[in-house]
C-alpha cells in the first residue's frame, strides 16, 4: 500500500493474453468480482479500449448503477479505468481507479491489481477502518481467484 493506491498480486497460469481478453471484456467482470457488489455489465458485448465509457450494474444494499472510463490501456499489459458519476454527482464521489497490470513469467503471468484513490474525491473517508485495510484488500484478493479459476479451468491459453 503506497498513500492512497491499495494493491495485491497473484501468479496466475496462464498467459498474459488470456487473462487480458477477460479483464477488457466488461460482461465477464462480475464473474471475477470478489466483493459481490458487480451485478453484471449494462454493455451487451464489446472490447474496451482506450477511452471507452461502460457502465455497470451495481449493489451495496440498494441498486445503482456507475459508470466507468477506460483511462490506461497497454494491450496485453494494462487496463485501468476511473469509476464514479459524470456530472455534478462526479464532484463529490468520483475518481476511483481500479488498475490491473499483467506481468508475463516463465510460468504464467504476475497480476497485479490496485486500487487508486489518489484522485478521489472521498479518499480519506475510504481509508477509514476496515474498508482500505481490511474488505478491500479480502475482495481485490478474492477477484484474482476467481480470475485465475476462470482462465484456468478450460485450459487454452494456459502457460506451460
Amino acid at each position: 500500500m503506497d498513500g492512497f493506491v491499495l494493491t495485491v498480486q497473484r501468479m496466475i497460469r496462464a498467459s498474459p493474453e488470456v487473462i487480458f481478453d477477460v479483464l477488457a471484456d466488461p460482461s465477464k467482470h462480475s464473474l471475477i468480482d470478489g466483493s459481490g457488489m458487480l451485478q453484471g455489465s449494462d454493455e451487451k458485448e464489446g472490447r474496451l479500449a482506450p477511452g471507452v465509457t461502460f457502465g455497470m450494474s451495481m449493489k451495496m444494499g440498494v441498486r445503482y448503477s456507475t459508470v466507468s472510463t477506460v483511462v490506461e490501456w497497454e494491450e496485453n499489459r494494462l487496463i485501468a479505468w476511473q469509476t464514479g458519476p459524470k456530472g455534478r454527482l462526479g464532484r463529490y464521489v468520483a475518481g476511483r481507479i481500479w488498475r490491473y497490470e499483467l506481468e508475463p513469467q516463465e510460468h504464467g503471468t504476475l497480476v497485479r491489481e490496485s486500487w487508486d484513490i489518489t484522485t478521489d474525491h472521498q479518499r480519506y473517508l475510504l481509508k477509514l477502518g476496515d474498508i482500505w485495510s481490511g474488505k478491500t484488500r479480502r475482495d481485490m484478493e478474492l477477484t484474482l481467484a476467481r480470475l485465475d479459476s476462470l482462465v484456468t479451468a478450460s485450459g487454452p491459453g494456459r502457460s506451460s
